[in-house]
């Protein structure tokens, strides 16, 4: 993962940080629960955009990489690691 990639993902996650923090003084200050539900639905898609990025950093970096290394089957075990990475994260 290049440096502004880094960079960005720990902008985007002090952000989360920070929602969550507002999330936790919400239900201690008892917020309206729709209001609550709906902060925590933006945290949620907010860490998805996250792993998007890190899924794209890794198939622009990792895979990318293991196909085009010469012999072996490098390649393949990093695609089906990438497969079986998708299957978790879009269950979640």
């Amino acid at each position: 993962m290049d440096a502004a990639t880094k960079d960005e993902l720990q902008t985007r996650l002090r952000r989360i940080e920070g929602q969550v923090r507002g999330i936790a003084r919400m239900i201690e200050e008892d917020k309206y629960c729709i209001d609550v539900l709906t902060q925590v639905s933006a945290a949620v898609a907010a860490l998805d955009k996250v792993g998007l990025k890190v899924v794209g950093s890794h198939i622009r970096s990792c895979v990318r990489d293991a196909v085009a290394a010469p012999g072996g089957d490098a390649g393949e075990a990093h695609i089906q690691e990438l497969v079986d990475s998708l299957e978790r994260f879009m269950k979640a």
